[in-house]
């Protein structure tokens, strides 16, 4: 029987019987054997015990070190040594692990991605050298490519993959010298968030000197798109870096966040792009700007338009000196607005605000003017020039044309809609009571004027509206309770009193019963937004309703269940002000505008929510307006500012001078023998008879005149089936703009 040879069981073993001990010690050790050999052993009579030629005898374990001999110890060493390490896979050629961890790589620098793969998006490019200028280079301060990750530059379409280079171009100080800022002025559904969540990762990652351009970047935004930008920067990334967003929480925990945002440093920094609100940056500015910041980027820049507010002080204040602003609308109002954005981004390239009104503003307004001579003409196009071959340097502006090759077919109509009898009398009997139409005339716009202005609009939308001001027998509305119906109520809707709601209701009748389309409702009134609830109810459509009441974290959940093909809503109410800008509202392929607003760009943000990226039906806009109304006048208003717009960020140059500024004082007017008033304004040289001719009559400009709408049309002209079925209800004119015109073949 083998015994242990442990130390404690030998210890034991010393107090018992030696000679016992030593019998047991010398004894062979015997494997056991099975019941077959042992069978087998016994018919062969051979007592032979089997061991293993290959297991060595036990040797006792001793307390007594065993000393090698040194020089077979150095040999030992030498022999481990001489045999170089190879990676155990077939046929690898690749590196062979020789850089040690935490040693400067030796050899020449190189790019952090293949600059010669193909599709490669190559940002920098070093300079080509001799081999004398080789020989004598320092390889450690050698500049390397800039090359944009594969991952985003594999789903960059062209028009991005200029846009990116544009970005970088500028924030590099490579296209004005001393100057690090650029405004991105695409138009809406370009891929302005993609372009420049590109440009942050590259800067955050990769530079000519072979190192990170930038620490830190700070993204700006309206509070609804705080999230959306948080979910943009994981979808194209995925997790390969983690950002912070602030979008709500108390005043002690937000500067904590702050104070540890800005208190990174070096190479590798956990967040490395903060995401927050324009009000949140306000209120924690001090915070902010007691570090610097590699990069801010400014989403929906036009809020920076007035150099005076809080907000653009707060972030002029920023320690930072790339700065890159996003804004589809940069010019909104007037050239100063303009000033006050490009001022922002590079300041000192237009002088100083005084000296942009006397140099540039006012020699080009006036001579956009339809009464302006032609030297005065002749000066604004020379200024005009000049200030565009100023801005072009850090401005980059594609319009929504781009995407015809990816987006399906999109026709954007105006609408006229007569009034109804009652808003008739309710308009006439306004403007015979109220008194500023007097102070209008005079030139001066007070309080009760924009009051009236106010009133006019909302009648236009149903007399629903002003209901409470008749009861109230306010200025204007003296006696007008005696005009409505017998037993009127505001309780329930009557589509009937109102000429474009009647129009509205056509339309989505028409687009229910023949289509499984559905359709965003956008006013710049939640009043309006009241009576589109009642008519819903009334007719029983599914609906969801966004306005500024609304939570940002509801807004979201409510945009992603109506965008899913399964959900039941026929309906989304959209409040202009609180969600125009930035949602994305693919779910749906029809968009009513209900009213104008005074600032192109807000309707146009507004109605860029459905023909955007992953729409796959022909999406139909319907602007409607009521004819001869103040509606027209502030839709010939846009007219003459997106004009000024196209002038100086389009650069068209023949856009008609359509309305002198007198003209367009003349707002307390109704027009009841018109079919459209901003028709008759153009003077179309494409109609005869209110109808449209092809080809034009010989001898006229068809791009000249209402180059924006490239058709007008009567009830016979129209494409849409929806808006023809609804044109007896109230429909007088139409004006329409086809996305894909010339694909289509149409003159």
């Amino acid at each position: 029987q083998r015994r242990s040879l442990a130390p404690s069981q030998l210890a034991k073993r010393k107090a018992g019987d030696e000679d016992e001990e030593e019998e047991e010690e010398e004894e062979d050790w015997h494997p056991p054997t099975s019941r077959k050999r042992q069978k087998a052993a016994g018919e062969t009579g051979s007592a032979e015990c089997y061991r293993s030629p290959f297991r060595k005898p036990l040797a006792q374990l001793t307390n007594r070190p065993r000393c090698l001999d040194s020089s077979q110890h150095e040999a030992f060493i030498r022999s481990i040594l001489s045999k170089p390490f190879k990676v155990p896979i077939p046929n690898y050629k690749g590196p062979l692990g020789l850089r040690s961890l935490g040693v400067k790589r030796a050899g020449v620098r190189s790019a952090l991605h293949d600059p010669f793969e193909e599709g490669a998006l190559v940002l920098y490019e070093p300079p080509v050298l001799s081999a004398h200028d080789q020989l004598k280079i320092d390889k450690d301060k050698a500049p390397v490519h800039v090359v944009v990750d594969p991952v985003l530059s594999r789903v960059l379409r062209p028009h991005q993959r200029e846009g990116v280079k544009f970005l970088w171009d500028c924030v590099t100080s490579r296209r004005i010298p001393g100057s690090h800022g650029c405004i991105m002025a695409d138009e809406m559904g370009l891929g302005k968030t993609l372009q420049c969540i590109t440009l942050m990762w590259t800067l955050l990652r990769q530079s000519p000197d072979c190192k990170p351009e930038i620490e830190k970047a700070v993204v700006v935004s309206p509070s609804s798109l705080v999230r959306n930008w948080y979910n943009e920067v994981e979808k194209w990334l995925g997790g390969r870096i983690q950002p912070l967003a602030i979008d709500g929480g108390s005043k002690e925990e937000i500067d904590r966040k702050l104070v540890g945002f800005m208190n990174q440093r070096g190479l590798r920094v956990p967040s490395p792009i903060l995401i927050i609100s324009y009000e949140t940056f306000r209120l924690h500015a001090e915070v902010l700007q007691k570090g610097s910041v590699g990069l801010v980027i400014c989403d929906e820049g036009h809020r920076l338009k007035n150099s005076e507010n809080q907000t653009y002080q707060a972030l002029n204040s920023l320690n930072t000196p790339r700065r890159v602003l996003i804004s589809g609308t940069p010019i909104q109002n007037d050239l100063l607005e303009y000033f006050s954005l490009v001022h922002f981004v590079n300041s000192g390239i237009l002088g100083t605000a005084q000296e942009f009104k006397r140099h540039f503003e006012m020699p080009i307004l006036k001579g956009r003017d339809a009464d302006a001579s032609e030297a005065e003409r002749h000066k604004g196009e020379e200024r005009l020039k000049e200030l565009i071959s100023i801005v072009n340097r850090c401005l980059i502006r594609r319009t929504s044309d781009i995407l015809s090759k990816y987006l399906p077919v999109k026709i954007e109509q105006v609408v006229c809609c007569r009034l109804t009898p009652l808003q008739t009398e309710l308009y006439k009997n306004f403007l015979k009571q109220a008194k500023p139409v007097e102070e209008l005339k005079e030139g001066k716009i007070s309080v009760s004027s924009l009051s009236s202005i106010t009133s006019l609009k909302k009648l236009c939308n149903h007399p629903a509206l002003i209901y409470d001001k008749c009861v109230e027998e306010e200025e204007g509305f003296m006696g007008a309770l005696d005009l409505f119906p017998a037993g009127y109520s505001t309780k329930s809707v009557e589509p009937q009193l109102s000429g474009k709601m009647l129009v509205l209701d056509y339309i989505l009748a028409v687009t229910k019963s023949t289509s499984n389309d559905k359709v965003v409702l956008v006013s710049n009134y939640t009043q309006t937004l009241d009576l589109f609830e009642k008519l819903c109810r009334s007719r029983r459509y599914l609906y969801v309703r966004l306005d500024g009441t609304m939570s940002i974290k509801k807004r979201a959940k409510i945009v992603e269940r109506f965008n899913s093909p399964s959900s039941p809503e026929f309906i989304f109410m959209l409040s202009s002000k609180a969600g125009g800008c930035g949602l994305n509202l693919i779910g749906a392929n029809r968009l009513v505008m209900f009213d104008p607003d005074w600032n192109p760009a807000n309707d146009e943000q507004a109605m860029a929510r459905v023909w955007r990226d992953g729409q796959k039906k022909m999406c139909y806009i319907y602007r409607l307006l009521s004819t001869g109304t103040i509606e027209e006048k502030i839709f010939q208003r846009q007219t003459h500012k997106k004009a000024l717009s196209s002038c100086v960020v389009d650069e068209e140059q023949d856009v008609e001078r359509h309305f002198s500024l007198g003209e367009l004082k003349e707002l307390f007017t109704l027009n009841e023998a018109t079919t459209s008033d901003t028709h008759d304004k153009i003077k179309c040289r494409r109609c005869v008879n209110g109808h449209q001719v092809r080809p034009p009559p010989e001898g006229s400009d068809c791009t000249s005149d209402l180059s924006q709408w490239q058709h007008c049309a009567d009830k016979r002209g129209l494409q849409d089936s929806v808006l023809k079925a609804a044109w007896d209800a109230a429909v007088t004119f139409a004006f329409h703009h086809h996305s894909h015109e010339e694909q289509r073949g149409i003159p």
